[in-house]
């Protein structure tokens, strides 16, 4: 079980830049037999921890809550806590001043004298059934001599005001949101960019088989050009021989027509 503990946190401080001040483990891991994560758990990285929530994960005990000296809020809303209360004065909670119950089984005022030990300045017991007590909210706030707020609303029924620890929390989750949100974006530029890579790859492909098929072509151009000069050459050449072979038979077949008369002249005595 310890393990889905560990899976968890990761989870929830991905993100997260250290020091880490706040923790939300609402409903990250149903607890089985109602017991808190290891102590060993919150050692270490999270020994800064200002702000733990660990809501509606079927708590039933606080037995071996860790020690987290710099912890001022701690919300333990919806899950089956009835008493015990008296772990978290003894865990050395010196700087807690927030602690929310509200949605738990906690019946009796007797269950929250113990928190008297601890300087709480606010106190959520909201849909508890020990809000059904008769002069509940002015017995609890004589239980708890530091108790400012209780179920959000002073001793005089003003609402309490959001405190500085609520807002810096929103801050977190803002900037937490935006490095999300960042990295979805670096997400889908190295997306796009590999698609441009791959358009790219295509092209060039598409080009180098243009230039194969314009280089086949030529070849195949030079290969027909080369044969019909073959063809061209070797007809010129009949047709030279042609002409050489009718001189021959020309020269064989006698004098011409002014040699001819050359002879007879001479046979006349004719100068």
């Amino acid at each position: 079980m310890a393990e889905a503990w560990e899976r968890a946190v990761a989870a929830a401080l991905k993100g997260h830049s250290e020091p880490h001040r706040v923790l939300n483990l609402d409903g990250a891991v149903k607890c089985p037999g109602g017991r808190l994560p290891p102590p060993s758990l919150f050692h270490g990285r999270l020994a800064s921890l200002e702000h733990l929530s660990i809501a509606n994960v079927r708590l039933s005990s606080l037995e071996g809550f860790p020690h987290l000296p710099a912890l001022r809020r701690l919300v333990l809303s919806d899950n089956r806590i009835a008493g015990g209360l008296h772990v978290l004065a003894e865990a050395g909670l010196d700087a807690l001043r927030d602690l929310d119950l509200s949605n738990n089984r906690i019946a009796s005022l007797v269950d929250l004298s113990s928190l008297s030990k601890l300087r709480l300045e606010s106190l959520d017991l909201y849909e508890c059934p020990v809000t059904k007590i008769e002069g509940y909210r002015s017995k609890v706030f004589g239980l708890i001599a530091s108790l400012k707020y209780l179920d959000k609303m002073d001793g005089d029924g003003n609402e309490r005001p959001d405190t500085d620890d609520e807002e810096e929390e929103e801050e977190d989750e803002e900037d937490v949101g935006e490095e999300v949100e960042n990295e979805e974006g670096e997400v889908e530029d190295d997306a796009e960019d590999e698609d441009e890579e791959e358009e790219e790859e295509g092209e060039e492909e598409e080009g180098n088989e243009d230039e194969e098929d314009e280089g086949s072509k030529q070849e195949g151009d030079e290969h027909n050009g080369t044969e019909e000069d073959k063809k061209s050459i070797a007809k010129n050449k009949n047709e030279n021989g042609v002409n050489k072979d009718d001189k021959v038979t020309h020269q064989c077949n006698g004098p011409t027509k002014d040699q001819s008369s050359i002879g007879k002249r001479k046979r006349d005595g004719d100068p």
